[in-house]
């Protein structure tokens, strides 16, 4: 029996859903830490941190090993920008927002369909459960996390083909708790795209 098996064992159920610990704790610390960043709270960032922990476990136990190593890539970058933050006294509403132009639209898309193909290799190789999916997820979650520490306004978007993406894919591997998360994240990512598309929130494009 594996050491992350107790991490899948059912301890409630909810509108006949199966629950298990790491369904509940993904859950419970993804809100909070969504809740934290919707009030620019430093916080955001240790919350986020344990989240990808408690993910990266899961993902681990289902064999979504190129999920679970986005969430160590996302706890690195979360570290930057806590960082980052302090430096800001945790504030960083009076930073612009930035348009990515189509030339960087087009090296987006080529790099995610690259780092798609080896990926999906890769997964191929270590029998990974849905190749194809973990790897495009991986992919595009690369690039919406590279926009977004540059403060671009397109990172919405690429969060959202994320979430699109996720959502279907954690309801197939018994995750229900986890994919209403994500349709959680995908309603926060469709107000902060319209957020950031009012006039005084776009900077000029790099």
């Amino acid at each position: 029996m594996s050491l992350l098996a107790p991490l899948l064992e059912p301890v409630a159920t909810i509108m006949g859903m199966p629950l298990s610990v790491g369904d509940l704790a993904g859950f419970a610390t993804g809100l909070v830490c969504v809740w934290l960043t919707t009030r620019s709270h430093i916080g955001n960032f240790p919350v986020g941190i344990v989240n990808c922990v408690i993910l990266g476990l899961v993902f681990v136990e289902l064999r979504l090993f190129s999920d679970a190593g986005l969430q160590v890539i996302f706890i690195i970058m979360s570290l930057i920008g806590w960082r980052a933050w302090l430096r800001h006294d945790g504030n960083a509403a009076s930073l612009p927002v930035f348009r990515s132009n189509g030339r960087e639209w087009l090296l987006l898309a080529l790099a995610a369909s690259l780092v798609t193909l080896l990926l999906r290799q890769l997964m191929l190789w270590a029998k990974g459960s849905a190749p194809l999916l973990d790897a495009l997820i991986t992919a595009m979650s690369l690039c919406a996390q590279w926009l977004l520490n540059q403060r671009r306004r397109d990172s919405w978007l690429w969060w959202i083909a994320v979430d699109v993406v996720s959502i279907p894919l954690y309801l197939s591997r018994g995750l229900p708790l986890i994919a209403v998360l994500y349709t959680v994240f995908l309603l926060l990512c469709i107000r902060g795209w319209f957020a950031w598309r009012a006039p005084q929130a776009v900077g000029a494009t790099a």
